[in-house]
């Protein structure tokens, strides 16, 4: 049987990227989606983003913290990133850390059962999973709406085959669509609380 290199395999993957005109550092493992590079859809995600000032923000399953970290250095609004994943919430409260980002933190919930009920917010963010149940995503998209402030608005990014189902649920949860951009195999979609 072969012999794998173990302790090299176990030392932190660490990605350098660039995000709206910042520079940020971002340390991964295995087992984290996307560990060596930040993928296209989470890109496409970051740059359709036009964030007010101030804006208070949720990043519903981030990872290491990519996209909500993002847009934390471009708020000077909350940014919450929630995870089931406790590996994920520990390196995305690291990578915070490591970028001197201050007005972010991760916690762990599965959806948002350790989101306070009353915590209301002018963006959910999501790099949606592709799969999982159309009772999980009536489950997310029903309490996004509860916790979005008057006009506030939830952004995903998915693979392209999901797109009628999602364009279908925003259209009966929000009562709107919008399909902010495309790529190879995945879309960018809102929907606004009015």
């Amino acid at each position: 049987m072969p012999q794998f290199p173990l302790e090299d395999l176990k030392k932190d993957l660490e990605i350098k990227t660039k995000f709206l005109g910042e520079d940020f550092i971002f340390h991964t493992t295995w087992g984290l989606f996307s560990p060596e590079k930040i993928d296209e859809g989470t890109i496409a995600l970051i740059k359709s983003i036009k964030l007010p000032l101030d804006a208070d923000i949720l990043d519903m399953g981030c990872g290491y913290g990519p996209v909500g970290l993002a847009l934390a250095k471009k708020t000077s609004g909350e940014v919450l990133m929630v995870d089931k994943d406790f590996v994920a919430v520990d390196y995305a409260n690291k990578n915070a850390k490591l970028n001197k980002i201050k007005n972010a933190k991760a916690v762990l919930s599965n959806g948002f059962s350790h989101v306070e009920g009353n915590k209301k917010f002018d963006l959910i963010i999501s790099n949606l999973p592709a799969k999982v149940s159309k009772e999980f995503f009536w489950i997310l998209f029903g309490e996004a709406k509860d916790h979005l402030k008057k006009d506030g608005k939830i952004v995903v990014v998915t693979i392209a085959g999901l797109e009628f189902f999602i364009k279908k649920n925003f259209e009966k949860v929000f009562g709107n669509y919008e399909l902010m951009s495309q790529g190879n195999g995945y879309f960018v979609a809102c929907a606004q609380l009015k």
